[in-house]
């Protein structure tokens, strides 16, 4: 039988309406704020309003009672028109909210999830170290018991939605102890935003998501209760790589979405600009870069899709969430740097889209895991590795 990715009626409408918004409302503010490196507050309200970032949580807890599938519809629809407004979404939710929903005492669902899914509050996911980025075992940032208190020492990097004015925490990994055999036993543990000794370093200068926020963390003697741990401890590591697995699904739809976004910008100016008397679209060479843009993204789609159809149906999906991301964020690249071509001299002046997507692409290839880890996962799942 078939795989069936159509989407349902509701699902549709979702897609329709965020469609509707990024156009609407993302396309004709994005490029300044972009320029000057601003986070779109205005446009985080409104996603908020909407309740995009309580898409794929019960309603219980403030959520709008959907699915991993609506986050990644959602996703791809913003980021056809934007990348860092995506991005926020997305580590808002998959990264911030995630984790609590997943791990998170009953007691810290309600205190954290309704401000969390109604875009009040966003959430950071505190993994990646300065000396340790894709072995995320290797942990160096600990946390000591000293009566009812963690005291948390270390340092943190590229951090998204870690210093905005309306972020409450960030859940951080930290060494709490030794196994038997001597390796580092890593717990997470929840960090509200104010506590005493959690710096947050200012912005970094990135290549390109200018208009998401993204920092360097320290944490000297910090100081937060107990009961902010989260989940087992000891188990903070095995419940950030389930984390990392789910938004691999996320940012696959992100990277579709900028793909497709490319497909959409080239077939406008494709239609729109002359030489030699007759648009360029007529040029065969032009009309068969566009049709491959547009395989790419369409197989793009159907990979995130099938991932997380698995995942919301509660099968494996670790296998699909790394194809997944490797093939769209390859795509993502390969799309950016065509559709910049295709416009030509304009495809590298920051006025037209394309070259905002050119410059946020690559970051794709290495967030959330690198494609080298992506294929590493891959073929784990095939039985080729130890």
């Amino acid at each position: 039988m078939p795989l069936d990715h159509r989407l349902s009626p509701e699902h549709e409408e979702l897609r329709r309406t965020v469609e509707e918004f990024a156009h609407d409302v993302v396309a004709p503010k994005i490029d300044d704020l972009y320029e000057r490196h601003e986070f779109p507050y205005e446009i985080v309200r409104e996603m908020g309003r909407m309740g995009l970032f309580g898409l794929p949580f019960p309603e219980e807890y403030g959520g709008m009672g959907g699915d991993y599938l609506a986050l990644g519809i959602a996703l791809e629809e913003l980021a056809r028109v934007d990348s860092s407004v995506a991005i926020t979404l997305e580590a808002g939710v998959s990264l911030g909210a995630m984790p609590i929903f997943r791990f998170g005492t009953e007691e810290q669902k309600r205190e954290w999830l309704p401000r969390l899914c109604s875009g009040e509050l966003l959430g950071a996911f505190g993994l990646t170290e300065p000396d340790c980025g894709s072995d995320a075992g290797g942990t160096k940032t600990t946390a000591r018991r000293e009566g009812d208190e963690w005291v948390i020492n270390g340092s943190k990097c590229f951090i998204t939605n870690s210093g905005t004015d309306i972020t409450g925490l960030v859940t951080v990994t930290a060494v709490t102890g030794r196994k038997p055999d001597g390796k580092p036993e890593i717990s997470a543990i929840i960090v509200p935003s104010g506590t005493p000794g959690f710096t947050v370093a200012a912005p970094y200068s990135k290549v390109g998501w200018n208009a998401s926020d993204t920092r360097e963390l320290s944490f000297s003697d910090v100081r937060v209760p107990l009961a902010n741990l989260l989940g087992e401890e000891g188990r903070g590591y095995a419940q950030f790589l389930r984390i990392l697995d789910e938004g691999r699904v996320a940012i696959s739809a992100l990277a579709t979405g900028l793909a497709q976004g490319c497909v959409d910008e080239s077939v406008a100016y494709a239609k729109e600009r002359h030489t030699f008397g007759r648009p360029i679209g007529s040029n065969q060479a032009i009309q068969f870069k566009i049709a491959d843009m547009e395989m790419r993204a369409h197989m793009a789609r159907i990979g995130w899709r099938d991932a997380a159809s698995r995942l919301v149906q509660g099968e494996p999906f670790k296998k699909e969430a790394a194809l997944a991301k490797l093939y769209s964020s390859t795509v993502a690249v390969d799309n950016a740097r065509e559709a910049t071509q295709i416009h030509g001299g304009y495809g590298f002046m920051n006025e037209y889209p394309v070259a905002r997507m050119w410059r946020d692409s690559k970051i794709l290839e290495i967030g959330e895991g690198t494609s080298e880890v992506q294929r590493m996962l891959i073929a784990r799942e095939l039985g080729l590795t130890g």
